[in-house]
This record gives C-alpha cells, sequence and structure tokens, in this order.
C-alpha cells in the first residue's frame, strides 16, 4: 500500500468544504481527505456522500469510544457510507474494537479500513499524568495501545509521526500508521505538541499523515499540497 497525504476538512459548513474541493478540480490526483465531528455534525451523512461522489477517497474521523454494543451498531451503520477509512479509540478496549470490526464488515465481507486512536498528538507525557492517571511513559502506553488493535484485528493505528517507526517494529510493517502533527519546516505548530514535517515523517515511516491548517489555510492551498505530496510521496 502507497503512502498518501490526507487533507483534514476542517470546516464548519458544506459550503466552505466544496469551495475548497473546487480548487482541486482540474487536479489529476484528487486528495485523499478526511471529514471529521465539526463537518460531519454541522452537516450530515450526505455530505460524506457528495464528497465521495466528486471521486475522493475518504477518512471518516469520529474517534467512536463506547459500550462494544453501541460502537458496533454505529459502525454498521457508518459501513454503508461507503468511506475508505474509519476510527475509534483504542481506549475502549479490545472488546469495543472487535465489536466495532464486526459491526463495520458487510455481508459480502468488505470494510473500510479501521484504525484506532492511541493518545491525540495534543497529549503530551505531563498532561497524560496530570490529567488521566497515566504513569507509564508516553510511547509505552501508544505502543500497547497499538498492540491490543492489532490484537483485535485493526488495520492500524493513528499515532504522533514520531511513533511511526516504533509501531512498525512492535505490529509490523503491514500494520497502517495514520499521522496527524505533521507541519511544514517553515509552518506554525498550533495546538500539536508532537509534531515533525513531511519529509521526516517519510522517513520515520508514516503510511498516512493527516494535514490540515498548513494547507486548508494556505494561501494557495493547491501548491502547498502539491508540496506536501512531493515531500511525502516523492
Amino acid at each position: 500500500m502507497g503512502k498518501d497525504v490526507i487533507v483534514a476538512l476542517d470546516f464548519d459548513s458544506r459550503e466552505k468544504t466544496l469551495a475548497f474541493l473546487d480548487r482541486f478540480a482540474g487536479e489529476e490526483r484528487k486528495p485523499f481527505v478526511k471529514i471529521g465531528m465539526e463537518l460531519y455534525y454541522a452537516e450530515d451523512p450526505s455530505i460524506v456522500r457528495e464528497i465521495k461522489a466528486r471521486g475522493h477517497k475518504i477518512f471518516l474521523d469520529l474517534k467512536l469510544h463506547d459500550i462494544p454494543n453501541t460502537v458496533k451498531k454505529a459502525m454498521a451503520v457508518l459501513s454503508g457510507l461507503d468511506v475508505d477509512m474509519t476510527n475509534l479509540h483504542a481506549a475502549g478496549t479490545r472488546a469495543m474494537m472487535e465489536a466495532a470490526l464486526e459491526g463495520l464488515t458487510r455481508p459480502d465481507g468488505t470494510r473500510p479500513l479501521l484504525i484506532a486512536v492511541t493518545q491525540l498528538t495534543s497529549t503530551s507525557q505531563e498532561r497524560m499524568e496530570a490529567d488521566l492517571l497515566i504513569e507509564k511513559p508516553l510511547d509505552q502506553v501508544v505502543m500497547h495501545y497499538a498492540q491490543c488493535a492489532a490484537g483485535a484485528g485493526l488495520d492500524g493505528v493513528v499515532c504522533s509521526p514520531l511513533e511511526a517507526g516504533k509501531v512498525h517494529g512492535t505490529c509490523g510493517e503491514k500494520f497502517l500508521t495514520v499521522t496527524p502533527g505533521v507541519r511544514f519546516a517553515d509552518g506554525d505548530v498550533g495546538d500539536q505538541v508532537r509534531v515533525t514535517t513531511p519529509a521526516k515523517a517519510k522517513e520515520i515511516g508514516s503510511d498516512y499523515i493527516v494535514v490540515g491548517r498548513p494547507i486548508t489555510q494556505a494561501a494557495d492551498p493547491v501548491a502547498a499540497y502539491r508540496r506536501c505530496v512531493a515531500e511525502f510521496v516523492g
């Protein structure tokens, strides 16, 4: 499976989202895009279908986290949206992840990729200890969550690009790493604390990088996307 750049569509309306995607109408390479909670909740599932109809691959980023049966039923609904990837929180336990996989799998055996969030890229060691009462080293926690996800049959995890290589070493090269927290070397890191550049993420071993503001808020988003692809995919 080849590397790819996923553009985070962090907009609060259909109009803003489609206006942004219109900029890529003439591009031979349609960006793989991420639809997160802001856009999904502002609109409805029809926005997923509309963007899919434009020829974009979609990562539906809703980070499900609930009791296993609830997540299973929710994933069964999401499987009908024909997205390419979706996710949940690994902290929901292995039983929840197994139930999610069961719900996401269609009667014909097909399903989107399912990945688990380990620790958010806004989480630091200090915040994890103070707020979550988890006192193990952050990278050890991420690896444990990744192993639980792999054991549950998931396809990969969301993690910091700084942890991607170690995840592959722990769970195998085919276990996917989807990494936010990517910024250009000359850009602002925003509210994320575990970040790196597209080129460095490629070197470390990320399979997919998720890039939002450095592309969506760029003066020329198409040029920023092309730069990101050139640095990460080559």
